[in-house]
C-alpha cells in the first residue's frame, strides 16, 4: 500500500495539480490538508474518475481535511468523533482564523484495507505565547487524548498531515534563523513528541536521516531553489506498520511548475513493498543541497 500526505493550499485552485500527481505517483490512499471547501463542494465526481473514492471534512473558506482511496473507506471519523464547536468570531482574516482549533475542519480518519489512516491539519501557532499558539498546544493535547482513548495499541495506523511543526533542528534549513519562532519552539516540539511516545514513529526518518529535505518551502524569495525549508508534514506509523514500511520519499517535483504549486510536497511511503517508480527530483538538486551543508 502506498499511503501520501500533501497540504495542498486549497484543493479547488490545485485540482489539477492533484489529479496530475495521482497519476503521477500512484497513491492507494492521499490524505490532503488545507482544502478550504465546504463538503457540499468537494469534488467527489473528479476523483471517482480518478478511481479514488473521496470523504471531506470542511468548513468553507479555512482548513478542511480530505482523504481519497482506491482501497475502501470504513469507519470515518472527523474532529475526533465529535460536532465542530460553533465559533465565536466569524469572517475574520486569515491571519486570526485559527484562535478556535476545535470549531475549524482538523481531522478525519478512516479505514483503508486494514489500515486506520488518520489526516490532520494542525493549527499554524503564528506567535510564540500568542493565544493562537496556545491554541495550537491545545489541539494536540486533544490529539493525543483521542489516541488514548480510541485507537488500541497494536492498530495499524498512519497519523499524517501538516504538523506545522519541524520536530529536531535537523528538520529547517539554519536553526539559528528560525529560534524563536514558532514550529520549532520547544513547547511544539513536545507535544509532537508526546504523539510519538504514544507509539508512533516518523515513518521518513526510518528511511531518509539525511539533512536538507524538507516538504514545505515558502514562496517568497526564490526560497524553493534556495532550499530554505522546513520538514513539517509528517508521516506517523504505529508499532504494526512500522517495519512494514520499506520506502519513503518527498516528492521535490510535485513543488515546481505549472500550474502554480501549492508550497508544500507530498510526503509518500509505501508498506510491504515499493509502489509505482517516480523521480522525486532530490538528486538532481543534490549538488545545490550539499552547498548549504
Amino acid at each position: 500500500m502506498r499511503i501520501a500526505t500533501w497540504n495542498v493550499n486549497s484543493l479547488k485552485a490545485r485540482l489539477e495539480k492533484v489529479t496530475w500527481w495521482l497519476e503521477r505517483v500512484k497513491p492507494d490512499v492521499l490524505l490532503m490538508q488545507e482544502t478550504k471547501l465546504a463538503d457540499a463542494d468537494s469534488p467527489v465526481e473528479v476523483f471517482k474518475g480518478a478511481g479514488y473514492e473521496l470523504v471531506h471534512h470542511g468548513e468553507g473558506r479555512w482548513n478542511g481535511v480530505a482523504i481519497a482511496s482506491r482501497c475502501g473507506l470504513k469507519n470515518v471519523v472527523t474532529n475526533f468523533g465529535e460536532p465542530l464547536r460553533p465559533a465565536k468570531t466569524h469572517d475574520v482574516a486569515d491571519d486570526v482564523a485559527d484562535d478556535e482549533p476545535m470549531a475549524e475542519a482538523r481531522m478525519i480518519s478512516a479505514e483503508c484495507d486494514g489500515v486506520r489512516v488518520v489526516c490532520i491539519y494542525a493549527p499554524n501557532g503564528r506567535v510564540v505565547d500568542s493565544p493562537f499558539y496556545e491554541a495550537k498546544l491545545i489541539w494536540f493535547g486533544r490529539l493525543r487524548r483521542w489516541l488514548d482513548e480510541a485507537v488500541e495499541k497494536n492498530t495499524a495506523i498512519a497519523l499524517g498531515g501538516d504538523f506545522n511543526v519541524a520536530p529536531e533542528d535537523v528538520d529547517v534549513w539554519d536553526p539559528n534563523a528560525c529560534h524563536g519562532g514558532t514550529h520549532v519552539s520547544e513547547r511544539e516540539r513536545q507535544a509532537f513528541a508526546r504523539l510519538c511516545e504514544w507509539g508512533l514513529v516518523d515513518a521518513y526518518r526510518l528511511r531518509h536521516p539525511e539533512p536538507g529535505r524538507y516538504t514545505w518551502w515558502d514562496y517568497r524569495a526564490g526560497n524553493f531553489y534556495k532550499n530554505m525549508g522546513m520538514r513539517i508534514d509528517h508521516l506517523l506509523v504505529g508499532v504494526a506498520l512500522q517495519p512494514r514500511v520499506v520506502w519513503a520519499d518527498i516528492d521535490r517535483e510535485a513543488r515546481k511548475g505549472k500550474p502554480t504549486p501549492s508550497d508544500h510536497a507530498p510526503l509518500v511511503i509505501d508498506l510491504d513493498e515499493p509502489g509505482f517508480a517516480f523521480d522525486s527530483g532530490w538528486v538532481s538538486a543534490e549538488a545545490r543541497i550539499a552547498k548549504r551543508w
